[in-house]
């Protein structure tokens, strides 16, 4: 999949939009099943040093804790940068904490791997 500026901005509206909704589903329809996140928050929440989450269901289950111990989550999207096969959300969430998140995408749009990054 090549992204054009239309489908980033796209994904990364459905995306914001799915967070804010709190619904888990929505928020996993966006990722591949052999999905790797990388975030410095996942090393913190579970305990993990490396920060890797791999596997839809092991994301599905970070998330779903994720959103039990931040109940008033919300995200507001700030940029939305794009290449051809990957994308970077910057945003704000709850805390106020600015947030980049880069996204690499499959040919059918379904998130492969994310490094989040943050300013805290």
């Amino acid at each position: 999949m090549i992204l054009t500026e239309d489908r980033a901005r796209e994904l990364a509206r459905d995306w914001v939009e799915a967070w804010n909704t709190h619904n888990l589903d929505r928020i996993m329809s966006h990722y591949a099943e052999d999905v790797i996140l990388i975030s410095p928050v996942a090393a913190q929440m579970l305990n993990e040093p490396s920060g890797i989450v791999t596997g839809k269901e092991a994301l599905r289950n970070y998330f779903k804790k994720g959103l039990e111990v931040y109940p008033n989550l919300k995200f507001e999207l700030l940029d939305v940068m794009w290449g051809i096969s990957s994308l970077v959300l910057y945003y704000i969430n709850q805390k106020g904490t600015k947030t980049g998140e880069f996204m690499e995408v499959n040919s059918i749009g379904k998130m492969t791997k994310v490094v989040a990054h943050y300013n805290e």
